[in-house]
């Protein structure tokens, strides 16, 4: 063992964890112990996660390790050990996978660095306009030339001009200019406490049209309330025990007191918030086995040693009909997958008892593992029951395993041969309440003809619910179920679509063909992960139609999620992701607009972090995004105007021997036009959020007739101005035989001066547009308020 820089850390290296925690300066994969790990820095959730070491045995070692696969055993570059706990040997070791830029962070710095370049129309446009004025430069070059050469202009003083001549019409001050808008967008955004590390993608929020929505935690409250256990007994339910407490001792209390990962940081307990409750409503605490005399005592009474205790509540604290007085020591954990649906324990309780194995999960998933006599008979019938009425529905089941008597046993099962063949035990039913600004920004995101999705890992009747709660679906539009079964047994991949509303003895009945494929107005599909995968493979030619049909993905999987973003993007939807930033990191990135709701200041989750935890922060991003992109507009056409106009009278004076002095040059570029540009940039984004849409694009017949018509305007007054000064009793004609500067001042130059000078003044005004976009020009410096206008109640 030997201390070394980090820098000097390689792939295949084994490092010590120290227990007190670490900043981890690379990917490490974890062989012994368990770490309580803070990865907010890349996901933005607060939430401390557990790892776990990656599983041993025969089916692991055939298994190719993967970080994201085996994401729950990887601590990831950057993160923050908060503690780790050695169980076999005296240390928690890990082996390095990844260094550098290769890691996880490294992987997410490259991206803030290097960007992926947007795809945004404006920008092309952009520089498509730049580059006509770059021509327009080098005519204009050329005739000044030609102009000065016949006025016998010294040969320095005409490339001097020329020069002059491009600067004119391509601003150097055009790029500074348009991020001005971006910039006051991104401080307006910041007073919000929305943190945005990718300006570009401010402008981008002005053209979303679609917004995809997780649910726990972003849509509905991130806590859940206990509702109560529906317990199994033989093969049917029993009633509801809403006090978790009152239950007798047995196998389901078990279940509930020890199947989670929750840890003890500091002496408080840290976990998913589902779990803490889960474990709150039992009554039982968690005790750590640290110290020799703890562990002799944690052996002596189990005979084994153990990852954690639990230990029931004091006496005084039970109920008078439910006293429990033995602890529970857990001797393994199988951490919770979004691939798997479901986590286990391994626990042992006191004297020579034969070892239990304890799991919770999607009640599908654990149903599916469990053996089929232990399931009741209306198993669907009552999740179908609690799901449709908002529930969330948890699964729990267990097993008694004889084989397994130690902790050293413990660590050598595969998880796989552990949640098989278990016996169910009943459901855990939890109320997942909405958060109260939920319906209202749903209600006005709908009214601005902007597109709501949602995508949750949760049951698809709670999702449906969820939905009609607030008010994704409206009341009286119908939900449709797409339901695709792949090819099996010679059979081919079929594709169901059943309506919601049918009652249940019709649902296997009700379906169409892919002829009849519903296209009613205002029809809400709904499908899971699995129908979602299908219809990708399988029915790739329908997958458009569905897409912009669908408003609810249930049971998706962080690439599903990922991988829905992108197909929305291949329909021309702009959209924006919101989400809590656990399990929709890929998504937030893959999104044109991805808001991550997180207590950090700002991570690299997603360009934009909003401190506010609820989904205010969509519309207040949407407006303050059409605010930047029109902006962008006006500054861009204000300072390609100016170029014209200033290019205009530069030659207009050229041609009669003259021009504007440095004074004059420099009075309309930095007090006149950067002042200017810089103020135009600082109106706020109007209240309401409209249906209307700001333009995306600069080449278009409205953008190029508006900048012609006033080109053509502001030319033809200067001129007109010019003879009409030229024409006067009193006009002086100019010494053509001097040049400038020796012939100013002169009428043509002071005439020229004066009129381009208001011209600036005048487009300022005319191009400052307001609504249905932004405030009002006067209104610059009054403090802006964003707040939501009152949503009328439900029909």
């Amino acid at each position: 063992e030997t201390t070394m820089n980090s820098t000097d850390l390689v792939p295949g290296d084994c490092i010590v964890v120290p227990t007190d925690g670490m900043f981890v300066p690379c990917d490490v994969a974890l062989l012994t112990g368990e770490c309580m790990v803070n990865e907010s820095l890349l996901t933005g959730e607060s939430t401390p996660v557990m790892k776990t070491p990656l599983p041993k045995g025969p089916p692991a070692a055939s298994s190719i390790y993967s970080p994201e696969e085996h994401r729950r055993h990887t601590i990831f570059c950057g993160t923050q050990v908060l503690q780790a706990k050695s169980y076999v040997g005296a240390e928690v070791l890990a082996v390095v996978i990844r260094t550098g830029f290769c890691t996880a962070k490294g992987d997410l710095i490259s991206s803030i660095l290097y960007p992926k370049p947007l795809d945004f129309k404006f920008y092309k446009d952009a520089v498509k306009f730049v580059l006509f004025l770059a021509v327009l430069a080098a005519l204009g070059t050329a005739y000044s030339i030609f102009i000065l050469i016949q006025n016998q202009v010294p040969a320095w003083q005409i490339v001097l001009r020329g020069l002059d001549i491009v600067t004119v019409v391509v601003p150097p001050a055009l790029p500074a200019a348009m991020t001005v808008g971006t910039i006051y967008a991104q401080n307006r955004l910041k007073k919000h406490g929305i943190f945005c590390i990718s300006p570009p993608r401010i402008n981008l929020c002005g053209k979303v049209r679609l917004v995809c929505f997780d649910k726990t935690g972003t849509l509905t409250e991130e806590g859940l309330d206990i509702w109560g256990v529906m317990p199994r007994e033989d093969s049917s339910f029993l009633p509801i025990v809403h006090e978790v407490r009152c239950m007798s001792n047995g196998p389901l209390l078990r279940c509930l007191v020890t199947c989670h990962t929750v840890s003890l940081l500091r002496d408080q307990p840290v976990g998913d918030p589902m779990d803490l409750k889960m474990l709150e409503s039992t009554g039982w605490t968690q005790e750590t086995v640290e110290g020799v005399e703890v562990e002799a005592q944690v052996v002596r009474l189990f005979g084994s040693k153990a990852l954690v205790v639990m230990k029931p509540p004091p006496l005084e604290d039970q109920p008078s009909d439910a006293q429990h007085t033995v602890p529970i020591a857990v001797l393994r954990r199988f951490p919770f997958a979004s691939s798997l649906q479901r986590m286990s324990v391994l626990v042992k309780l006191p004297g020579g008892t034969p070892s239990e194995a304890y799991m919770k999960g999607a009640p599908e998933m654990v149903a599916s593992r469990c053996k089929q006599e232990s399931v009741p008979g209306d198993f669907s019938e009552m999740l179908r029951h609690y799901t449709s009425d908002g529930f969330r529905v948890l699964g729990l089941s267990y097993k008694p395993l004889a084989a397994v008597r130690t902790f050293e046993e413990a660590q050598e099962v595969p998880r796989d041969s552990v949640e098989s063949g278990m016996l169910f035990l009943g459901f855990l039913l939890m109320k997942n309440l909405l958060k109260p600004e939920t319906a209202p920004v749903i209600h006005l995101l709908r009214s601005a003809e902007i597109r709501t999705v949602m995508a949750t890992g949760d049951n698809m009747l709670t999702a449906v619910n969820v939905a009609r709660s607030c008010r994704m679906v409206e009341v009286g539009e119908p939900v449709v179920f797409v339901n695709a079964v792949p090819p099996s047994d010679g059979q081919p991949s079929a594709l169901k679509f059943i309506p919601a509303e049918s009652p249940p003895q019709q649902l296997e009945g009700s379906y169409q063909q892919e002829g009849c494929f519903p296209e009613q107005p205002l029809t809400h599909f709904a499908l899971n992960g699995k129908s979602f995968a299908v219809v990708c493979e399988h029915f790739p030619d329908l997958l458009p139609k569905i897409l912009v049909q669908a408003t609810i993905f249930a049971r998706m999987s962080p690439d599903q999620k990922t991988l829905l973003v992108r197909s929305l993007q291949g329909l021309n939807y702009c959209v924006g992701m919101c989400g809590d930033g656990a399990n929709d990191c890929g998504a937030l990135k893959a999104a044109d607009v991805g808001i991550s709701l997180s207590e950090a200041e700002a991570s690299v989750a997603s360009p934009f972090t909003s401190k506010i935890a609820n989904i205010d922060c969509v519309p207040i991003a949407i407006r303050e995004g059409r605010c930047s992109l029109v902006t962008s507009f006006v500054v861009f056409k204000y300072m390609a105007l100016y170029s014209l106009v200033q290019f205009v009278s530069v030659l207009l004076l050229y041609t009669i021997n003259t021009n504007l002095s440095d004074l004059q040059f420099f009075f309309f570029d930095l007090v006149i036009t950067t002042t200017v540009a810089a103020l135009m940039g600082k109106t706020a984004p109007a209240k309401e959020l409209g249906p209307e849409r700001p333009q995306g694009t600069l080449i278009n017949p409205l953008v190029l007739g508006s900048l012609l018509l006033q080109t053509g305007l502001l030319v033809a007054v200067q001129v007109i101005c010019y003879f009409i000064t030229v024409s006067q009793r009193w006009y002086i004609p100019l010494n053509s035989t001097v040049t400038a500067p020796e012939n100013l001042p002169n009428y043509e130059n002071t005439v020229v001066f004066c009129i381009s000078g208001f011209q600036y003044l005048i487009l300022a005004v005319v191009m400052s547009k307001g609504y249905p976009f932004r405030r009002p020009l006067y209104s610059n410096g009054e403090p802006v308020s964003l707040s939501r206008p009152p949503v009328p109640p439900p029909p």
